[in-house]
């Protein structure tokens, strides 16, 4: 039996909290011992040399920093603002988590819901996500909005409800998730083709609908196109005024 060190562990496993913030505190004091070399303070290249390994310290700091889960909490530091006791991230500082290790889960970005009641006057600024990849041929996208409103007919202003939309389109068949609905559709629709015709089973009773609350899709010629489903109704958790955008 091949016998495993915890040099061949290490390479092999992913970074776990006690790795990183090992890590983290190794790069602090490295960063401290170059950033008060005395060669820094003195022209030529050992200063410049010094200089440029500091800012690749730096983006080490950022790749740690970026796969802390900040595991003990923010703290109170100078000045009110509360900061990571791990990595040093401020809590209120922009944060682009990109974590994308070769095997295993990749994590892009954080889930986000709409957060206002307000109705905003257009869909830019009522937006919050709007985003999608090309993730080995699979398309996802992704689109958070507040409600807001629009022009109906270049005329009319409807409101348009706050949601979050998430599409996932594979070899013609796109699967749709939204608040309340989840859908199959065998192809996407094109913008020249007819609105989807949807009916409920013909065969099920109202009683048996209440607990079985799907629509059949078919297109102009009476084929199957996809299926809706409703999802069940859940409580929403308050929402929060926006600061002005």
């Amino acid at each position: 039996m091949k016998k495993t060190t915890a040099k061949s562990r290490l390479q092999r496993e992913p970074l776990g909290p006690e790795l990183v913030a090992e890590g983290l505190r190794r790069l602090f004091r490295s960063m401290d011992f170059v950033s008060r070399h005395p060669a820094l303070e003195k022209e030529g290249a050992e200063g410049e040399r010094f200089a440029e390994i500091y800012q690749q310290l730096g983006l080490a700091w950022e790749f740690l920093a970026r796969q802390c889960g900040h595991w003990d909490g923010f703290r109170k530091a100078r000045g009110g603002r509360a900061k990571c006791a791990i990595c040093g991230k401020f809590e209120d500082a922009p944060e682009a988590p990109v974590l994308w290790p070769n095997p295993g889960k990749k994590r892009i970005g954080k889930r986000s819901v709409p957060d206002s009641d307000v109705t905003f006057g257009n869909k830019k600024t009522a937006t919050l996500i709007d985003d999608a990849i090309d993730f080995h041929g699979a398309k996802l996208g992704v689109t958070v909005q507040n409600a807001y409103y629009t022009k109906l007919l270049g005329k009319m202003d409807i409101t348009i409800a706050a949601d979050r939309m998430v599409r996932l389109s594979e070899d013609g068949v796109e699967c749709r998730l939204d608040e309340h609905l989840i859908g199959v559709r065998l192809a996407p629709r094109k913008k020249s083709q007819a609105p989807l015709r949807a009916a409920f089973p013909w065969d099920l009773s109202r009683a048996r609908l209440k607990r079985f609350p799907v629509l059949l899709e078919s297109d102009e010629d009476g084929k199957f196109a996809g299926v809706t489903i409703f999802k069940p109704t859940r409580g929403k958790a308050a929402r929060k005024k926006p600061a002005q955008r």
